[in-house]
């Protein structure tokens, strides 16, 4: 590893966690995130902080519930963090799961239900959740929870057939039956911090990740188009359309994290490879060589998106890209991945965050500006973001300390 790098991956450490524990965190225990009256999470804030839409995502409760715990396993317990998770677990054990054993997706502030969606991401959502929180307070009862919901999500995903509610496709079948790359990947990171948080199972859950890894490759990995198909119809082939064509250049770094993390844990040379083939990729396509940063979707033969919101630029794409870029580097040694960790650091420092109230804006225009000022909606809440300053403050300590690197999930 190169020394200049080693240096500059210690002051970005700094930079990351202060960043996380002195900006991102306080502003989220200051807002009007954590309601006291009915539990649970209110990721719908303005700038500020303040709540313009009480009504609660399910992924956000299972995402916050995973933050809260998670910073706990990464700097130590804090009797704030163990009640905001305690919180957000209440809530989802009390509210949010139907009768049928799938979650909703929408409910109002104190619980009765909204909507309820056919993907699968809210429960993944409670499964990660779950078993953070079991790994941060050691309750046992919140694992075996998240354990029977993960292989509910197995079945279903084995079988959609089986499932009342079709997870999938979102197609009609029998004109055209599809498959989305978005789930299996979802499965794949559930697995992993199931692995973590069951060593006992490590075995079992590593088995499952590899057959969901060897789908991923099989149906939605394309060397031929160098890229990662969003959807694809159900035995692979192509789907000459507008949604078929899709490239999403934040989920195909995540994938590629992922995919890595993988290949770290099983020291898999091949996997690792074909990882670093996604996200080599998925850089040149999405970025913007005239405004910076990276698009939100990219048609694989350059013909039009039919996504209004194609060209913007989002948060969480960047957040994905830094982890991506620093675990890469870190396997490698390769300085590419080094020099791109640093460009998009460069873009993303100085267009996402809010230097006034904290946290970051979500969502910009093309050229940088800001699109949307609030900080929170059914979409945006702590997870990404923290997830992010998380990660790579662990892997800026791993390369600053020449350390090997190890699994993050």
């Amino acid at each position: 590893m190169n020394d200049q790098i080693a240096k500059k991956a210690g002051e970005y450490r700094g930079f990351y966690r202060s960043h996380l524990l002195d900006n991102v965190i306080p502003f989220w225990m200051n807002s009007d995130l954590l309601d006291k009256e009915y539990g649970g999470y209110i990721t719908s804030v303005d700038r500020e902080g303040k709540s313009y839409n009480s009504d609660k995502s399910i992924w956000f409760q299972g995402r916050g519930l995973w933050t809260f715990s998670a910073l706990c396993n990464h700097y130590g317990a804090k009797d704030k963090w163990l009640e905001a998770a305690r919180m957000g677990k209440d809530f989802l054990e009390k509210y949010c799961v139907d009768s049928d054993g799938r979650m909703f997706f929408q409910v109002t502030r104190d619980g009765k239900p909204l909507r309820k969606r056919r993907y699968m991401f809210s429960e993944s959502f409670y499964v990660v959740g779950m078993a953070e929180y079991a790994c941060a307070t050691k309750d046992k009862d919140a694992l075996r929870k998240a354990e029977e919901c993960f292989d509910f999500m197995l079945r279903m995903y084995r079988n959609p057939d089986a499932d009342p509610y079709k997870i999938t496709p979102k197609t009609y079948a029998k004109t055209r039956s599809e498959r989305s790359a978005a789930v299996p990947m979802v499965l794949v990171s559930s697995a992993q911090v199931l692995r973590r948080c069951a060593p006992e199972r490590a075995e079992y859950y590593s088995g499952i990740v590899r057959e969901i890894v060897d789908d991923i490759l099989k149906y939605h990995y394309r060397p031929e188009l160098e890229c990662v198909l969003e959807n694809v119809l159900s035995d692979g082939s192509l789907i000459d359309n507008p949604a078929g064509r899709t490239i999403n250049p934040g989920h195909s770094c995540e994938n590629a994290w992922f995919l890595m993390n993988e290949a770290i844990y099983s020291n898999d040379g091949e996997l690792l490879q074909k990882a670093l083939n996604i996200l080599d990729w998925s850089l040149q396509r999405g970025w913007d060589k005239e405004y910076g940063g990276v698009m939100y979707f990219v048609d694989s033969e350059g013909k039009p998106c039919e996504q209004l919101e194609w060209d913007m630029k989002l948060w969480w794409v960047h957040n994905e890209i830094l982890i991506a870029t620093l675990m890469a580097y870190g396997m490698t040694g390769d300085e590419k991945y080094w020099n791109w960790f640093e460009k998009v650091h460069e873009y993303t420092f100085s267009h996402f965050p809010d230097k006034e109230y904290g946290e970051w804006y979500g969502y910009l225009h093309r050229d940088g500006t800001v699109s949307h000022t609030q900080k929170g909606s059914m979409w945006k809440g702590p997870y990404h973001l923290p997830r992010c300053l998380m990660l790579c403050e662990e892997l800026l300590g791993m390369i600053a300390e020449g350390k090997q690197i190890t699994p993050v999930l």
